[in-house]
């Protein structure tokens, strides 16, 4: 008879401690149903705005956007969705993106890009608003 390994002696539980981390997961599982749920909302008010205001000039769009109601609700529509974005695509690019040095690459482009335009949006609402 062979004699037992330290391997074999270890519980279930010991085998799968240290094979991978789920220290984020559950935080940005949340997060993407949080932005999902204030993007309902916001993204079926977005759309009956604008619809409302088919020929609308220049002019019209931009005291539309100036009104605070309306300047805070589409801050808070492109902070919902920039966030949501670079969530769904970080999933992408952690899934199917190979390598390491591939996928911290793309996953730092895609921060900066999502912050960026973010920022440029949210920067022109309130340029338009203030």
């Amino acid at each position: 008879m062979a004699a037992p390994t330290i391997r074999s002696l270890r519980s279930p539980l010991g085998r799968v401690r240290g094979m991978g981390s789920a220290k984020g997961g559950t935080h940005h599982w949340w997060m993407q149903r949080v932005t999902s749920m204030a993007l309902l909302p916001l993204t079926i008010w977005l759309v009956f705005a604008l619809a409302r205001m088919p020929d609308a000039s220049w002019l019209e769009v931009t005291i539309w956007i100036g009104r605070p109601f309306n300047a805070v609700l589409l801050l808070s529509f492109l902070a919902a969705a920039f966030h949501h974005m670079a969530g769904g695509l970080q999933e992408v690019i952690e899934d199917y993106v190979r390598g390491d040095l591939a996928k911290v690459g793309s996953l730092m482009a895609l921060k900066a890009a999502c912050f960026l335009l973010w920022l440029s949006a949210t920067l022109a609402v309130l340029r338009i608003a203030v």
